[in-house]
């Protein structure tokens, strides 16, 4: 039995589809949508420099000198500030009073600390984002020790740790004899050693990859100064990289090809590459013991490394007893099928919800709730058999665009400060109770806002030297970024851990699906139903500045209790008519369960609108069914294999399957089963 459940786990991380034998009955089709251990959990993402400082021996690196040396100027923003684990690791109660489950630290390996372009001006690494060596950490951060002290510390907490990692490029090294703008495959296609040119999409991934030359298989030749710099040593192989030049625009094919920033572009269509990054991310979890991984960059890599990639970590996670090592990526795209075709067809467990923080601002700012209403139409778009839209990582801010409180004061200028503060917390509110993993952004918690995004959105928790930051305005309390700024009591902190105890005391936020109730003007109202318990709870939320009241449609009958805040109860004949006052959100939960459906399931099946990336959609129609879970399946070679399970209405999934035959098989709350085949 081990060996064949390991099997099917391994085919499933591989291929995202579940297989089942040949004439399995229904029954056996028949399957819970996914939730994952980390289902519901809120995470933290922090910046290591910018949150404490804990060791100001280790502020320049262990290097003496001025900042173009070793990268240290805490007045400038662009500079190391001096935060490190050892802070970080002091800080952990603090985050545990946050009701944090997961840290997410940016990229915390040895960086190429001082770019320094003369009269243009010059920058740091403090981002991390400027890797040399995938090996070791960075020492303005610390060392390994301290590390495993902190992730030490954050899991006696109960608190899981994930590094933001690079996969596809390195720090700029490599540099070209000359100028070097983005040249085009057509222009220029790849040739291998011997002058043959070759089409880098046919071969990407397989194992006869053409081998190249650095002096004729590219478009620009690489130059290495330093050919040791890099670690592992196998990076600095100037032709494992792309070497087509600095991308111009972030679309097309520069998207993939091109330097993104200057930075040393990787071919990660080479399996040298591929073999190297599952060898380098995998030894993290054996020695750091940590829990996941977030991805940078996702989209300007390559499918077939992610197809590789991806399922190869969790792999060796599984083997390690990690069975909930949990990897999301970073596809800044506000277009749900962009951003869904990473977690199916590239085989990423979960990226950052993107569409969702685009929609949530709109709402926030007083632009009505169509945009959240469209969000969770799309959300069918990302169920496949191992995962789906519960997996994702929300946010509404973060450390590239910037937070939040920054761009409500941008879409809303003039604004008292009494609505700045309850605009900020009913972000909060919509964040915490929306489907998926929600994601704060250090110092959010404290009132952290700023001017912009990028460096301007990365402040000093300690109190910071940078002119810029020191006497700016924060939400919710008279501090500034020029104060020590770990404040229990601030308003959205205090918040904030409220959300984190409710959502905590009831696994209905974990396991419940979600179903959009109501969309109308300044008002959104959506279902969480438990799928053990049956009963509903029914959040609403007003981003009018006056009340507002609305007949919310809901499945159960009978009381429906107002739980957040406490308040009265309201009736529900087919819908619940709730008062919600101006900028706050409400939630209440049915005294009693959905009721149970006269007969068992009775679903048809029919073909939707394919999408624009060439997928199938299937449509099941389960009438008279108040809760129901709808498993998708294709007989391929003979064989029925899962491609997925949709709880809420309308049940569909998206499919590129190539199959004989579609089959659903529907599950209500009472176990009965029916389908229907295609």
């Amino acid at each position: 039995m081990k060996k064949t459940a390991a099997a099917v786990l391994a085919l499933a991380l591989l291929t995202g589809v579940q297989p089942a034998q040949a004439g399995t009955p229904d029954a056996g089709l028949a399957r819970d949508s996914v939730r994952t251990g980390l289902s519901g959990v809120p995470f933290y993402m922090v910046m290591i420099d910018r949150f404490a400082n804990g060791d100001p021996g280790n502020d320049r690196g262990g290097v003496p000198g001025d900042r173009l040396v070793n990268g240290y100027d805490p007045t400038d923003k662009q500079f190391f500030h001096g935060g490190d684990l050892t802070g970080l690791t002091g800080k952990v109660d603090y985050l545990a009073g946050l009701g944090v489950k997961a840290v997410w630290v940016n990229p915390p390996f040895r960086n190429r600390w001082v770019v320094d372009f003369g009269a243009g001006g010059a920058f740091a690494a403090y981002h991390g984002y400027a890797i040399t060596d995938f090996t070791a950490f960075d020492p303005h951060f610390g060392t390994a020790a301290q590390m495993r002290t902190f992730v030490g510390q954050a899991h006696a907490r109960g608190i899981k740790v994930f590094f933001d990692i690079t996969a596809g490029y390195t720090a700029d090294v490599i540099t070209f004899d000359g100028a070097h703008p983005y040249q085009t495959l057509a222009e220029t296609p790849y040739q291998d050693a011997a002058g043959k040119p070759f089409d880098i999409k046919a071969v990407a991934g397989r194992p006869d990859f053409p081998q190249l030359s650095a002096e004729t298989s590219f478009p620009y030749k690489p130059i290495v100064n330093d050919p040791t710099l890099k670690k592992p040593d196998w990076l600095n192989d100037p032709t494992l990289y792309h070497n087509r030049g600095e991308a111009a625009v972030f679309e097309g094919e520069q998207l993939e090809y091109g330097d993104f920033f200057g930075l040393d572009d990787l071919m990660t269509e080479h399996p040298r590459v591929v073999a190297g990054m599952e060898q380098i991310y995998s030894s993290w979890i054996d020695t750091m013991n940590i829990d996941g991984y977030r991805v940078d960059t996702t989209k300007h890599v390559n499918d077939e490394f992610w197809q590789a990639f991806a399922p190869a970590i969790q792999r060796h996670a599984v083997a390690k007893g990690k069975k909930d090592f949990f990897v999301f990526g970073e596809v800044y795209s506000g277009d749900p099928l962009l951003t869904s075709h990473y977690t199916t067809d590239a085989k990423m467990p979960a990226v950052l919800d993107f569409p969702f923080q685009g929609a949530a601002r709109s709402f926030l700012a007083g632009k009505g709730a169509a945009g959240l209403a469209g969000v969770a139409d799309a959300d069918d778009l990302y169920t496949d058999a191992d995962s789906n839209a519960y997996s994702l990582t929300t946010f509404v801010g973060n450390h590239d665009m910037g937070r939040l409180s920054t761009m409500l004061k941008q879409d809303r200028p003039g604004m008292t400060e009494q609505e700045w503060l309850a605009r900020v917390k009913l972000g909060n509110e919509l964040l915490y109770l929306w489907r998926g993993n929600p994601v704060v952004y250090y110092g959010d918690e404290q009132g952290f806002a700023g001017v912009a995004g990028d460096a301007e959105a990365r402040q000093d928790m300690f109190p910071s030297k940078v002119p810029d930051f020191v006497n700016q305005d924060q939400v919710g309390t008279d501090r500034t970024p020029g104060d020590d700024n770990f404040d229990p009591n601030h308003p959205l902190y205090k918040q904030l851990a409220d959300l984190s105890a409710f959502t905590a005391s009831d696994p209905v936020w974990k396991r419940g699906n979600q179903v959009m109730r109501l969309a109308d003007g300044d008002v959104v109202a959506f279902s969480r139903i438990d799928r053990t318990t049956g009963r509903e709870y029914v959040v609403a939320a007003n981003a009018s500045t006056v009340a507002k009241t609305v007949d919310v449609p809901v499945g159960a009958s009978g009381r429906y209790d107002r739980i957040r805040p406490q308040g009265p109860a309201t009736t529900a004949q087919g819908t619940i008519r709730v008062t919600v006052p101006p900028l706050s959100a409400a939630v209440y939960r049915s005294s009693k369960p959905l009721p149970p459906a006269a007969t068992a399931p009775r679903p048809t099946l029919k073909l939707g609108t394919p999408t624009t990336d060439g997928r199938t959609e299937l449509v099941a129609a389960v009438p008279n069914q108040p809760y129901a879970q709808a498993t998708f399946a294709a007989r391929i070679d003979g064989h029925w294999q899962i491609l997925g399970t949709d709880d809420a209405a309308p049940y569909r999934i998206y499919t590129k399957a190539k199959a004989t035959e579609f089959r659903v098989v529907v599950k209500d709350r009472q176990g009965r089963i029916g389908s229907a085949t295609l």
